[in-house]
């Protein structure tokens, strides 16, 4: 990805430029403190982290990191995050205006709130959003915010993620934007509720402890802030994050060439049916602004890899920020040139009653609609693409027949596309996983009643050739060692394989396979499945698309990829034109010569 380097070493010194070049009459507190107090706000964000990571119950919150913790101004907008689910941070300004506008002057100093409901968090109801109001000498000064995936909420099936849901009440318990602390006071009636709509309470309570543990500190970081620098210092730094990332943003578009640049894709079923569902963006730069349109993508579907209008939003920010500046702290303030168009009622900007459960499927493939149509800008900063679903597999149930309820999400990792400089990454996490990880054999074999049989690359389903190939997916497979587990799964990529550029080849896609007494059978999206004791799940995650031709790819890099068991001596000879020596261990120079001749 040639000058990407480049450009963040430009996108550097345009930071420093966008700081000095400010008016400082508008500020009381100079540069300098204002960096420093920047930089702080971002430790404290992680502390966040750290704390809601350590404290949580769940393995999908504290091994995968299914979660996001931030700080927003007054008004909401983010002014600093922690690392995590990228989704998750991009809805943050949505939340607290939600909150703000339901509750008002009705707040005060000790209010902790809780909301999960779709058309606030973006998300689904697993993800449960904690908000605290920080005050400053009796007045509201910013909100600390948690937000992080729980294990179960109730609904059809465990893990309240049902593949077949055809409704969003189908999916566990909504909290519209409840208090649960008021005025100090801890709300017994709403916790109440949490444990008598959980399969498994005391995990879901100890998530919610852990978060509320989160938004403390960062209440008690930011009046230490306050203390030590003055509220002005801090409340001139917000303004300071957000002006200079907005003005760094708008040079970042200003250097692009104006124009409207589309791309096109399908979603692959929806979980009911195997239909597949077209959607399309037209990217728009005009001088220092972008607009992101979807109109013409499918209307909502009656299975839950529909989105909410939020999702979407947040969803193009991540796009958006990988292109301008993928290595600058994120806030609002970068994302005031951008716009997001899309009418109601879509795939994208699913109403209820739909089902968003799956919403990652959706938003996984509005981010990657959005990265296509970028490859014509920048190509040089785009990678092919992705295999990009999460491929989320669910199981759950009563370990042994008694009452001692168990749940297991699990993402999976994907392949992603090559670029213009290298082979794509393997086995890395889709596009809104963000920084999250896979459960370790070791762990998920001690919490869970299963046995791993196998964890490698997946070199079955093949790449993408090109002068760089794509990266591999994963092969995970499973044991159920339960009486009885039930399995929600759904896998996207499953019929569309991802895109290559310049004459590279597309990728692979994904699927899984289970023996469920009836043979074994290939699924990309399955229905609340019961599986017995000694039957095996088999998971496979395609590969991305390849960059360039695959008759330029040097024939020493081909003669690798078979010593490593990667290709065979056959599709060295198919895809790449190269002629592997019976022994695996050398190259023809004259056979393979004369068949790139004959192939190109």
């Amino acid at each position: 990805m040639r000058g990407l380097e480049a450009n963040e070493t430009e996108m550097r010194g345009m930071t420093a430029t966008a700081s000095t070049a400010l008016d400082q009459t508008a500020y009381q507190t100079d540069v300098v403190t204002r960096e420093i107090v920047r930089g702080k706000m971002l430790a404290v964000a992680d502390e966040m982290a750290v704390v809601l990571s350590r404290s949580s119950m769940s393995p999908v919150i504290y091994e995968v990191l299914d979660f996001a913790c931030g700080f927003c101004t007054a008004d909401g907008e983010l002014v600093a995050q922690s690392n995590g689910i990228t989704v998750f941070t991009g809805t943050f300004s949505n939340q607290v205006t939600a909150i703000r506008r339901k509750f008002g002057d009705a707040m005060a100093p000790g209010d902790i709130y809780m909301v999960n409901d779709p058309d606030v968090t973006g998300t689904h109801y697993n993800d449960v959003s904690i908000l605290k109001p920080i005050y400053i000498d009796g007045g509201l000064f910013a909100f600390a915010i948690s937000i992080s995936h729980w294990t179960d909420v109730g609904g059809k099936a465990p893990g309240s993620l049902p593949a077949d849901a055809t409704e969003i009440f189908q999916e566990g318990i909504c909290f519209p934007g409840v208090k649960l602390y008021d005025r100090g006071v801890r709300q017994d009636a709403i916790h109440d509720m949490i444990t008598a709509n959980m399969r498994i309470p005391k995990m879901a309570m100890g998530d919610l402890n852990a978060s509320l543990a989160s938004v403390r500190i960062a209440e008690a970081r930011c009046m230490e802030l306050c203390d030590k620098y003055g509220k002005t210092a801090v409340s001139e730094t917000f303004r300071h994050i957000l002006k200079t990332s907005e003005q760094i943003s708008r040079q970042a578009i200003a250097a692009l060439p104006d124009g409207t640049y589309t791309a096109e894709d399908w979603i692959d079923g929806d979980g009911i049916t195997e239909e597949r569902f077209p959607i399309k963006v037209a990217a728009t730069i005009s001088g220092d602004t972008i607009t992101f349109d979807y109109t013409g993508s499918s209307p909502q579907v009656q299975g839950p890899i529909n989105c909410a209008r939020g999702a979407l939003v947040s969803a193009v920010k991540t796009v958006f920020k990988a292109i301008i500046d993928p290595q600058g702290p994120s806030n609002e303030g970068w994302f005031r040139p951008l716009e997001v168009v899309a009418p109601d009622a879509t795939v994208f900007t699913a109403q209820k009653p739909a089902p968003v459960g799956w919403y990652y499927e959706g938003t996984g493939m509005a981010s990657e609609v959005a990265w296509k149509a970028m490859a014509q800008v920048v190509p040089e900063r785009v990678s092919m693409g992705s295999a990009n679903s999460l491929c989320v597999t669910v199981l759950g149930g009563t370990e042994n027949g008694q009452d001692d309820p168990w749940v297991m999400i699990e993402t999976n990792m994907v392949g992603w596309g090559a670029t213009d400089e290298r082979d794509g990454s393997c086995v890395t996490s889709a596009i809104t996983d963000g920084d999250t990880f896979n459960y370790s054999i070791e762990l998920l074999e001690a919490n869970f009643p299963l046995r791993c049989h196998k964890y490698a690359l997946n070199t079955e389903s093949g790449v993408g050739a090109g002068r760089h190939r794509g990266g591999y997916g994963a092969i995970r497979e499973y044991e159920l060692l339960a009486d009885q587990t039930v399995l929600s799964a759904s896998f996207g990529r499953s019929q569309e394989r991802p895109w290559g550029g310049r004459d590279g080849d597309p990728g692979s896609c994904n699927y899984f396979e289970f023996d469920a007494g009836q043979g074994r059978r290939r699924m990309a999206r399955a229905p609340t499945t019961i599986l017995r004791r000694g039957d095996h799940l088999s998971i496979h995650t395609g590969g991305g698309g390849g960059y360039g031709d695959p008759l330029e790819r040097p024939p020493e890099e081909v003669l690798e990829e078979v010593r490593a068991d990667y290709i065979t001596r056959d599709e060295a000879r198919e895809q790449y034109g190269v002629v592997v020596q019976s022994d695996g261990r050398s190259i023809d120079a004259d056979a393979t010569q004369r068949l790139r001749a004959a192939q190109a």
